[in-house]
């Protein structure tokens, strides 16, 4: 395996574990995790009612990265320059983590939104690679 493809390899590989981990942990602690949510946003212009809709688009977006960036390791499409599962998988993660920034950033959790464009970058790194 060539570096680029290995450095392919680690993006996706990145992701699905982050995004598996994120989407499981939503699923089986849902009403801990909308509690969390309901709280984080309390200072956000959504309304309290909205909360549950938009944790459930996020886990939605987060289980998809999950879900195309292990096919994308399982089919070996990490492998080849090309748009194939993984690049999918890595492009629906940098989705995610838009989502998840344009939240921190709407609940004034400033300090969050940093870490989340630290994996941004990451996203827009391994992107290029593809």
């Amino acid at each position: 395996m060539d570096a680029d493809a290995f450095g392919r390899f680690l993006v996706t590989a990145f992701f699905a574990v982050v995004f598996g981990q994120s989407s499981l942990d939503k699923l089986t602690d849902r009403d801990g995790n909308i509690a969390y949510f309901s709280e984080h946003f309390t200072k956000s212009p959504f309304p309290r009612e909205m909360v549950p809709l938009l944790f459930w688009a996020l886990t939605a977006v987060e289980g998809a990265a999950a879900l195309l960036c292990t096919l994308g390791l399982l089919t070996f499409s990490f492998v080849s320059d090309g748009f194939g599962i993984a690049a999918c998988g890595v492009t629906m993660s940098g989705l995610a983590l838009v989502l998840l920034i344009v939240g921190q950033r709407l609940a004034k959790d400033y300090a969050g939104a940093a870490v989340v464009a630290a994996y941004f970058a990451v996203a827009l790194i391994g992107l290029e690679m593809f």
